[in-house]
């Protein structure tokens, strides 16, 4: 019989073979990304550490794919330590190899759905132990019957209702308490992005008030768990048990599970608390603590640039434009991609179309395909050559009408990138906020930013403080933005605008309490 070294070497080679036989746009959507040894092993020795001695072993995975963490299970704890191991597998391209590998180890492996499999009644039946690695499925690949059927599940058996947002993880971590024995042990490796978008809350709760949460150790956003998927990754443990009185949770951050960088213990009132747990534990850089007066959304409203449905058809070209002779009246200077955007301060020409490489054009009308056909030759074919590519059947295309008639935006004056990653020691910022003097708008890779109808007066009264405002916006510390947005695998930032909207912009404040009228200044402070 194969030691569990070689089984081990066996399970990796043939999880390759299987991951190969799937395309990475499968995989993505169905959210199946195996489990390192290394890391599999790091959380298997510290659930050895943490489990009360001589209690029984009823192991656990719900998402058990070939078995990384019951082998790393058998590596740490031995052949014989499980009286019970179970595993489920919806997917027998997977679970098969697990089943072959795995059962005459002790594993059951269940080729079956885990969120609609009842649970055990009887105690005895309930696992001690449940680690898991749940399938990152992202909500817009969940039908909306079967956001439905999850929700009212989690509704029925944990009392509460998560967000249409919620990944398939979120699920999955909830359903799994009542599979768990009293005072049973969990760790689930999750996207770190519930402990700050909105979607989480319910799950932080419940891990603050149905649970003893024990520790959250999170990884650096440049240290990728997965080779495959640019997520960045959490270890959360928990015991199900009521927390005590006085209960404080561990959080941790980068190197390893056994040798933190950083770690720090916080009260449960703490983190109800804090909004953004990622900002956990303070690695000494800003951090935003809620005690600024003025944020962005005091002064901006803030959109997000068009969603055209095409950028490679309604995005044309000046040569594209001068080739197919489409009139102005059809057309809007629309920014290029930040990668290609050279600049943070945009002039204009006399027309206000902007001085920059890469110009485009959007093409947006509201007339009528039937009048276009008559009294615009050149633009019909233009239309033609979109439907013949079904450019008109594409989901934001049609439902437009027509579906050639894009969002309505005004140019805004200041811009933001929607996401970037940072070099760090004054390098690259994750975020540009561009100044633009033209009525050039932007796709939805930006932020536009429009001013509150007092702010909007102020500047119309000064010409040159809008240059101000947006030296003081270049100025505001990395820190504070990143703080409030999120941040994935591979360091990559995003910012959505509610994001943008909380960011701290004291020194904004001070800008106009020093040059506004008193009557102005009112209507702010």
């Amino acid at each position: 019989m194969l030691d569990i070294e070689e089984k081990e070497q066996k399970r990796l080679a043939l999880q390759s073979l299987r991951d190969g036989a799937k395309s990475q746009a499968q995989r993505n959507r169905l959210g199946q990304f195996a489990t390192p040894t290394a890391l599999a092993r790091d959380i298997l020795h510290c659930a050895k550490k943490t489990l009360a001695r001589r209690r029984e072993i009823r192991f656990l995975d719900p998402a058990l794919g070939t078995g990384s963490f019951y082998s790393a299970f058998l590596s740490t704890f031995g052949a014989d330590a499980a009286s019970r191991a179970v595993g489920f597998e919806i997917d027998e391209h997977y679970g098969q190899v697990a089943e072959a590998l795995w059962r005459a180890q002790g594993l059951e492996v269940r080729h079956e759905d885990f969120t609609r499999t009842p649970p055990p009644d009887d105690e005895s039946q309930k696992a001690t132990l449940v680690i898991c690695n749940p399938p990152y499925v992202r909500h817009h690949h969940l039908a909306s019957q079967e956001k439905q059927r999850l929700n009212d599940c989690v509704s029925s058996r944990c009392g509460i209702r998560l967000s249409g947002l919620s990944g398939l993880y979120c699920y999955f971590l909830c359903l799994s308490l009542d599979w768990m024995a009293q005072d049973g042990l969990a760790a689930w490796l999750i996207p770190s992005e519930f402990m700050d978008v909105n979607y989480g809350r319910a799950v932080k709760e419940l891990l603050l008030s149905r649970v003893s949460l024990l520790r959250i150790h999170r990884f650096l956003p440049d240290d990728v768990q997965f080779g495959d998927a640019l997520v960045s990754s959490a270890v959360v443990w928990f015991k199900k048990e009521k927390p005590s009185e006085g209960h404080r949770v561990r959080f941790s951050l980068g190197g390893s599970l056994a040798r933190p960088s950083i770690e720090a213990e916080y009260s449960l009132d703490d983190l109800r608390e804090e909004r953004k747990w990622t900002s956990l534990p303070s690695t000494g850089a800003a951090k935003n603590t809620g005690a600024s007066r003025f944020a962005l959304g005091h002064f901006f409203d803030v959109k997000r640039g068009i969603a055209t449905g095409a950028n490679e058809f309604f995005i044309l070209s000046r040569s594209e434009v001068e080739r197919r002779a489409i009139p102005s009246q059809f057309l809007t200077p629309i920014l290029p991609s930040p990668r290609f955007l050279r600049t943070d301060r945009i002039e204009s020409d006399a027309d206000g179309i902007p001085c920059i490489e890469r110009l485009g054009f959007l093409f947006s009308s509201d007339i009528p395909e039937e009048r276009i056909r008559r009294e615009f030759p050149k633009v019909w074919d233009y239309l033609e050559e979109g439907r013949a590519a079904s450019i008109c059947d594409r989901y934001i295309c049609r439902n437009r009408n027509p579906w050639y008639s894009q969002e309505r935006r005004e140019a805004a004056s200041i811009l933001c990138t929607y996401m970037g990653r940072a070099t760090g020691n004054g390098g690259v910022r994750p975020f540009r906020f561009i100044l633009n003097r033209s009525r050039a708008v932007a796709a939805n890779v930006y932020l536009m930013l429009y001013p509150k109808p007092w702010m909007k007066k102020a500047l119309e009264s000064d010409t040159a403080l809008m240059r101000r405002v947006w030296e003081v916006l270049q100025a505001i510390p990395v820190a504070n933005l990143t703080g409030e947005g999120r941040v994935y695998g591979g360091g990559l930032h995003k910012l959505e605008p509610k994001e943008l909207l909380n960011t701290p912009a004291e020194a904004l404040a001070g800008l106009f309490r020093d040059g506004m009228r008193p009557h102005t200044q009112m209507s702010l402070f």
